[in-house]
């Protein structure tokens, strides 16, 4: 579980985000402070691996508190959660190592990418000693989502996607065909493996190729957990 300190004056924000904590799961609320001093006090008595910072509170505000925890070698990941848009301080934020940062009003969907892409990137980080050059890219820098497509391509719907997404979480087995699918939901092979073509393109799902006695070649999927989070901006 991941300790989160919600550094916010606005109560009803602060309950807000605590309640969307802990619905995404694998989390845990270590302290919700509404100023800055008071968070610098609670990190002195805390362990924090995790914090949601705003930016606008009375007195010293978000980035000073971004910076203090820099110049003290913090070892703590920020997420900042503010009003502020301008590209001063959203770049002021970001050169002190804000890991992302969500504009109010935000929607939960945008919450929960954000906690989720930071879950299985800390889970990628544990899990590694060496990185070659496309972990990085992949899993670290996520350079190739900039690249996603927009929408869903020509004849994918939204609602048969959904369908299809449940039914890979439901078979809950380390990998599948693309029959098992067709098992659970009831739509035709073809339409079937066009939606796993299109969540293989996507990075969401692996794909392996393996021959039976016969030598036709048999294709299990797999889901890419450090890659999940891309589905939701489709679903």
């Amino acid at each position: 579980m991941t300790r989160v300190m919600i550094v916010e004056d606005d109560p009803m924000v602060a309950e807000f985000n605590k309640r969307y904590l802990e619905q995404v799961g694998g989390f845990i609320l270590a302290a919700v402070c509404s100023t800055v001093d008071q968070a610098m006090e609670e990190l002195e008595k805390n362990e924090v691996e995790l914090m949601l910072l705003d930016i606008f509170m009375p007195g010293k505000n978000g980035l000073d508190l971004l910076s203090y925890i820099r110049e003290k070698k913090k070892e703590i990941d920020v997420i900042v959660i503010s009003a502020a848009s301008d590209m001063e301080r959203v770049q002021k934020a970001l050169r002190l190592g804000a890991v992302d940062y969500l504009i109010k009003p935000f929607e939960y969907e945008r919450f929960n990418n954000a906690l989720s892409a930071y879950q299985e990137k800390a889970a990628f980080i544990q899990k590694q000693h060496t990185l070659n050059q496309k972990d990085l890219d992949q899993q670290l820098l996520r350079k190739e989502e900039k690249h996603l497509p927009e929408e869903l391509p020509k004849g994918l719907t939204q609602e048969t996607l959904k369908i299809i997404w449940n039914a890979i979480l439901q078979l809950k087995t380390g990998t599948f065909s693309i029959e098992d699918v067709v098992i659970h939901v009831g739509i035709s092979r073809v339409s079937v493996r066009k939606y796993l073509k299109f969540l293989i393109d996507i990075g969401v799902l692996d794909v392996k190729v393996s021959y039976g006695t016969i030598g036709r070649p048999v294709y299990q999927h797999e889901l890419n957990h450090f890659k999940r989070h891309v589905i939701s901006q489709y679903l």
